[in-house]
């Protein structure tokens, strides 16, 4: 399972981030807000997931807490000239949104991110206001694709939950 560094309100960096992907993959945050700030949102998540893992809930994110957390979802930041599994997954993800006939095709499921893909990641991103500049970062992994709550990172594979 997980495992970090005791965190709060008001601690920032990778882990407060780290923990916001887990809670917005929960769906116990909204995507938008994985900015790195554990502020008060952050804090009534963690105690939502406290409470309904019977752990104690105090809002802070300490052993016990990081241990009943899922494991880490696989969403690197991707651009064009990005290559691996992450990608595969990203393709795939883009052909079932592709098949609504929203975006453009990717083009072949091949773990290369070239220019197809982008394409389809920027009207991906345009169809759903987000800032349409081709890379693959925490708010276009996160933000709703579509039917019952699916993400662009649970349609390409890459959940936990």
């Amino acid at each position: 399972m997980n495992q970090g560094p005791t965190i709060q309100q008001g601690s920032t960096g990778k882990d407060t981030k780290r923990l916001q992907r887990l809670l917005v993959m929960m769906r116990l945050l909204d995507q938008l807000q994985i900015d790195g700030e554990f502020g008060p949102k952050t804090t009534a998540s963690v105690k939502d997931f406290q409470e309904s893992a019977g752990i104690g809930v105090d809002g802070v994110v300490g052993p016990h807490t990081w241990h009943a957390l899922p494991a880490d979802p696989n969403t690197p930041q991707l651009k064009q000239g990005s290559t691996g599994a992450a990608v595969t997954g990203l393709q795939k993800g883009l052909k079932t949104i592709h098949g609504d006939g929203s975006i453009p095709s990717p083009g072949a499921v091949d773990g290369d991110f070239g220019p197809s893909t982008k394409a389809a990641v920027v009207a991906y991103q345009t169809n759903r206001n987000l800032s349409a500049d081709g890379i693959v970062g925490d708010r276009t992994w996160w933000v709703p694709a579509g039917a019952a709550g699916a993400t662009l990172a649970s349609l390409s594979g890459l959940t936990t939950v």
